[in-house]
């Protein structure tokens, strides 16, 4: 944990500091809105052409960690002309001050206002943050409504996985970017550049109008949307006739090309996540139905074993972390992981360098890895993902694992000196019976009993953590209908009652959930067309902050504002979320391309319905998702047959100075 500096930092001329720092002490952890980290970059406001204001719409203590915007910040400011500065989303307490003595949405960077940077990139891993967005732009002093804004307000960008159906936020935002923003930010930045150098000819409608012709920007004003008398979608087209009719998602190909963060950001206040996070590569072929991420990110890309070790290594120099979390969507799938593994564990062995994945598959962890990941002693949690507790579920989800694989896996981890594992399962699945929930009682007592056998110890745990099921846009369950909350709660109680019928068995059994409510919501967010902005406005007018938040989530806040909105166009909260759509059906983001053939998902679907099992096509034939042809590449696997060598001993806390190679 870094220390913050007693020397006193300029004030940059813009700065709201002044008047932030006499509130500071009426709020809790008002470290958090100081600024000032390891990492943090301020450069001269005037020294820039473009300026960028990132956010990840949620506190200081998760969004710092964020990966996606500390890439993005470290590639702008390597520009020379071009500054990037950070916020967050602030809590009630402050956001109460800063209301009361007029202290507009600030950057933790220079507390700069919002309000006068160039551009403001919002990074969404879930929909839940909508409401934070809200709150963040009317702070700032921006107007809410995109088609209110001025020459003088930024345009607000929606990245992250989310931004796959930015329909929801397309009154608020300007544009949104699919897919990879490395390469996405730098063309922006260059379009903005050049307008600004032109004299900003047209105004604000020219500059969108250049982000939108890209063909990789989607700028929602150019789009309407016509419906049917029934509140489907009848079709979503251009308005003007040099935007194009689809748009795409950025890939960035090459990973070793950009390896960021090379100066990660080091907490000042406690963080969710403190280590050094390297992304060996990205994409999924593993073809899990629910998984929106899997999908939306093919092809795999790897990044070779040579370059993640040389970022490893600058990462702890620079940082002075203690542990390295190699991530990825199944990280035990890196085709050199083993080699990857024992080279790092090998480099920092007798240090206090731990090595973590932060989740890994049942079938992908083996006696070899486990020893590498417990070299040091240090032994990171270790989560495993069944997802579904019968075998007939796991079958219609494409998660390849048997009951007998867990419990091999998680002796495995027992008996190399384990003694917890988190195990992540989801209720409400498609085609889900009570009886395939009820299962996930049994394979929680088997791993006990098998752990118990295998180590002679009863000192054994795990953790059954259960989320609820959400559709997600661009994967084969897009069409799925979700279960109501009160049958998912039944469910879960059944469940908890089942693994404590065994006493001996159930107290070493910890059961943590979320509910139904916060997924409903979800879907609807994950699902929704233009109509749904309408409900999260007045969410956000009736107090919704935090929304991802369980003491701050108010079911019933949402459910009253759906019942006040959506009844006015002809829909309600279950037509979004509990109604299975059908195969000809429009759906909210077809005019957004991921890559992906819908005729293939809806086929995919059927699969799913009739518990067909799909391959990885890493390792057999095209399957026919479109993504490949569609970008003109192939899939990047190794290996690349290299090794990382241990070329300058490391004793006690020193980090190695030798290259790797």
């Amino acid at each position: 944990m870094s220390v913050p500096s007693t020397t006193p930092r300029p004030v940059a001329e813009n700065s709201v500091w002044p008047r932030l720092e006499a509130l500071l002490p009426q709020v809790t952890k008002p470290i958090q809105y100081v600024g000032g980290e390891l990492g943090a970059v301020v450069k001269e406001w005037d020294a820039a052409t473009v300026r960028w204001a990132l956010m990840y719409p949620d506190a200081y203590e998760v969004g710092l960690p964020n990966q996606g915007v500390q890439i993005l910040y470290e590639v702008l400011n390597e520009l020379p002309d071009t500054l990037a500065e950070r916020t967050y989303a602030v809590w009630p307490d402050l956001e109460q001050l800063m209301r009361t003595h007029g202290v507009p949405q600030f950057t933790v960077d220079a507390h700069r206002p919002v309000r006068e940077f160039d551009l403001f990139g919002v990074s969404f891993a879930t929909e839940l943050g909508y409401t934070n967005l809200l709150n963040a732009i009317d702070l700032a002093g921006i107007p809410l409504l995109a088609a209110d804004r001025t020459d003088a307000d930024p345009v607000i960008v929606a990245g992250g996985h989310a931004a796959f159906n930015p329909e929801p936020i397309a009154d608020f935002v300007d544009a949104a970017v699919l897919g990879d923003g490395e390469e996405a930010v730098l063309e922006i930045t260059a379009i903005v550049r050049e307008w600004k150098a032109e004299g900003c000819p047209g105004g604000r409608d020219e500059l969108l109008l250049r982000l939108a012709r890209t063909e990789s920007v989607y700028v929602p004003r150019f789009y309407d949307v016509d419906y049917l008398p029934d509140g489907r979608i009848q079709r979503v087209v251009p308005n003007r006739a040099d935007v194009p009719f689809r748009v795409h998602k950025r890939t960035t190909m090459d990973l070793d090309a950009w390896p960021y963060p090379r100066k990660p950001l080091v907490p000042l206040a406690e963080t969710v996540h403190e280590r050094y996070a390297v992304e060996i590569f990205r994409g999924c072929t593993r073809g899990c139905r629910f998984c929106q991420a899997g999908m939306i990110t093919r092809p795999v890309r790897e990044r070779s074993i040579t370059t993640v070790g040389q970022m490893v290594q600058q990462g702890l120099e620079f940082s002075g972390f203690h542990e390295v979390g190699l991530l990825s969507l199944s990280s035990a799938d890196h085709s050199e992981i083993g080699d990857m593994c024992s080279g790092l564990a090998e480099q920092y062995q007798g240090t206090n360098v731990s090595l973590s994945l932060p989740s890994t598959r049942v079938d992908a962890f083996n006696i070899e890895l486990a020893q590498e990941l417990s070299r040091n002693g240090r032994r990171t949690g270790l989560t495993f993902a069944p997802e579904g507790g019968s075998e007939r579920i796991r079958k219609v989800i494409n998660k390849m694992v048997s009951k007998d694989d867990l419990i091999r896996t998680v002796v495995t981890a027992y008996t190399n000196g384990w003694r917890q594992v988190k195990l992540y399962f989801m209720c409400g699945l498609p085609t889900e019976t009570d009886a395939d929930v009820l299962e996930i009682a049994d394979m929680a007592h088997e791993v006990i009993k098998a752990g118990r056998a295998a180590t002679g110890s009863k000192d054994i745990r795990c953790t059954v953590s259960i989320g609820g099921f959400v559709p997600k846009p661009h994967t084969p369950f897009q069409w799925a209908a979700m279960e109501r909350p009160e049958v998912i709660d039944g469910r879960l109680k059944l469940l908890k009652q089942a693994i404590n019928a065994d006493r001996s068995l159930g107290r070493a059994i910890g059961f943590r959930y979320h509910d139904g409510e916060p997924s409903l919501i979800e879907g609807l967010l994950s699902r929704g067309d233009r109509r749904v902005g309408a409900v999260i406005r007045r969410v956000w007018e009736n107090g919704g902050r935090f929304d991802g938040w369980s003491e701050h989530f108010s079911y019933q806040r949402w459910v009253d504002a759906a019942a006040e909105v959506l009844p006015g166009f002809g829909v309600d909260l279950d037509w979004y979320t509990t109604r299975e759509r059908d195969e000809l059906e429009v759906l909210p983001w077809d005019h957004l391309d991921s890559g992906l053939d819908k005729d293939w998902l809806w086929q995919d679907w059927q699969d799913a319905l009739s518990e067909y099992e799909q391959d990885d096509c890493r390792w057999t034939p095209c399957f026919d998702c479109g993504v490949c042809p569609t970008m003109d590449t192939e899939i990047q696997i190794g290996p690349t047959g290299r090794k990382l060598l241990p070329l300058t001993p490391v004793n006690g806390l020193r980090l190695p100075t030798g290259a790797q190679q």
